[in-house]
């Protein structure tokens, strides 16, 4: 009994040894020094809808859907045919697949291919949609526990594509204030990826003067599931669904994201229906220092701006917000009485003589000693967990 009590030890501490060795192989990185978070600013302010068309169809987009893939790891049982007219039916227009770590060709129309994948298999959940990459990296940490090593992946993996998503924030473990108020490189966050319809991961970012695009998708992994289908998606004024046609119009921020209840709990027919008459924007832009919007059905509608703080809130069908010289930025939210959730993107101040939207990479500095200090510390504890792994098959030995 003592034999097996020790060896059962012995395996779970070379199991332990072993499991660190991965996680330090997978961690190395730069450490940076992070400039002091600022606030927007300037005499102009951005106006993400400043191409807005009133007459122009709004075309329905998720961004982030998963299928099935021909090889070991599979995170949904349909493949992309399948997957896609399931989309369809629900009156999506625009539809990109993003498996983990591999490109996925459009199974219908190689006119709408859109190279994305999702990078990213850390413990934390910590990933990111990268979108038209000029080569697939599969390096991530396993276990991304410091800022540094998150800005690194933004910063390596936005030097080979066109844009960056944050995937869902919410549900991504140790997702800090800090994180949120240093981090830069992404265009887009999945800012309703959680239970909360607060946004505030989106306005810590925000407040600190880092702009993106509320970008929200279902990250559908059953699109025969009802409860996973339809639940999230995006409106965008762009020409057609293929990409160098909708790529500029998410840039500039023109389009609306939308949370949705999942409309008769598993009736399929009430759910086409009540899809094919969700609400939607009328009209929504800036006049002068005034934001406006302008909805086709009532609902509360809510101003947030600065330090996630409410700055004003109505019940019909429009709104104006005047914003006053203090306000940085404010986006609006729209609560409908069928349980749907309107997100606008952020009107903004900005210099428009210096840059063309308020979206700046904030510097960050690679702090040399806290780096060699840091990567050493790792080759140490690699080093150690080996020569601790030798000494216990030594020790094995030895006893036998």
């Amino acid at each position: 009994m003592k034999k097996i009590l020790l060896f059962t030890v012995r395996g779970l501490l070379i199991l332990f040894l072993v499991l660190a060795i991965i996680i330090c192989l997978f961690s190395f990185s730069p450490i940076y020094t992070f400039s002091t978070p600022a606030p927007f600013s300037g005499p102009d302010i951005y106006n993400p809808y400043s191409s807005l068309d009133t007459s122009a169809r709004w075309l329905r987009a998720n961004f982030h859907t998963h299928t099935r893939v021909d090889n070991i790891l599979n995170e949904c049982p349909e493949y992309p045919d399948v997957v896609y007219n399931d989309y369809k039916k629900l009156g999506y227009d625009i539809l990109t697949f993003s498996n983990h770590n591999q490109l996925t060709v459009h199974p219908c129309d190689s006119t709408l291919q859109v190279n994305v994948y999702e990078h990213g298999y850390s413990i934390f959940k910590f990933h990111k949609l990268v979108f038209n990459p000029g080569r697939m990296i599969l390096y991530d940490h396993i276990l991304p526990l410091f800022v540094s090593q998150k800005q690194w992946q933004y910063d390596y993996l936005g030097r080979n594509a066109d844009f960056l998503v944050m995937n869902h924030p919410d549900r991504t473990l140790h997702t800090t204030r800090r994180s949120m108020q240093l981090l830069t490189g992404y265009r887009f966050m999945e800012a309703d990826a959680g239970a909360s319809t607060e946004l505030r991961h989106w306005d810590e970012a925000l407040s600190a003067g880092h702009y993106s695009h509320c970008l929200i998708n279902d990250d559908c992994h059953d699109s025969g599931n009802h409860r996973k289908i339809a639940r999230r998606c995006n409106w965008i004024q762009a020409p057609s669904a293929r990409y160098e046609d909708f790529k500029p119009v998410l840039l500039e921020g023109c389009f609306y994201s939308m949370r949705i209840p999942d409309f008769g709990d598993g009736d399929w027919e009430v759910k086409y229906s009540e899809n094919a008459n969700l609400p939607r924007i009328i009209n929504i832009g800036l006049r002068a220092d005034t934001t406006f919007i302008s909805l086709s059905a009532p609902a509360r509608i809510e101003a947030w701006g600065q330090d996630h703080t409410l700055l004003a809130s109505t019940q019909g069908s429009q709104m104006e917000y005047v914003m006053a010289p203090g306000d940085n930025y404010v986006h609006y939210t729209a609560y409908f009485d069928n349980g749907v959730v309107l997100y606008s993107n952020a009107f903004a101040r900005y210099d428009a003589q210096k840059t063309a939207t308020p979206y700046v990479e904030s510097p960050h500095s690679v702090n040399y000693f806290l780096t060699v200090l840091f990567n050493l510390a790792l080759l140490c504890i690699i080093w150690c967990c080996i020569r601790l792994i030798g000494r216990a098959f030594t020790y094995k030995e030895l006893k036998s």
